[in-house]
């Protein structure tokens, strides 16, 4: 897959988060809470992978010779919590907003992982990768416009 169509998928992945944090945001109405409405999520999630793993005959266990950390678990519970503030918040602040404010965090935090080459290899945070983020918070301001009252 070249660049260009890798970064496309990233796009229209990207394009369904708010429509799935609005989702959650509803189903949280219908049931107790947001953590239920997480795990509903999750739940739904865990079975369409299960049938996808059976489908394409994927064999699961480890990789023979597999280490894993204790830390490598993290990414479950980083996903659990990012779904339950999400969709608590999202609400409060609209679909517009949520995205742009967790690309905000997400491309700060980014380019700290980056550049101190956690988990990778180093890539320097240069005053143009900089720039750029400086770019993404001022869109942040712009669509996010916290000194306007809510509508």
């Amino acid at each position: 897959m070249n660049t260009w169509l890798a970064m496309l998928a990233i796009v229209l992945v990207g394009a369904i988060l708010p429509l799935q944090g609005l989702i959650n945001a509803r189903l949280s109405v219908a049931l107790h809470g947001v953590v239920a409405t997480a795990f509903v999520s999750f739940l739904v999630g865990v079975l369409l992978l299960a049938a996808w793993l059976l489908v394409t005959r994927t064999p699961l266990g480890p990789v023979p010779g597999a280490r894993f950390p204790p830390w490598i678990w993290l990414g479950g519970i980083l996903g659990a919590v990012y779904v339950v503030v999400f969709t608590l918040l999202i609400g409060r602040v609209g679909a517009a907003a949520a995205i742009c404010l967790a690309v905000l965090g997400q491309v700060i935090a980014s380019l700290a992982l980056d550049h101190f080459g956690v988990l990778q290899a180093p890539r320097p945070a240069d005053w143009t990768r900089i720039a750029g983020a400086a770019l993404v918070l001022a869109g942040v301001l712009l669509v996010a416009a916290p000194w306007r009252a809510p509508a």
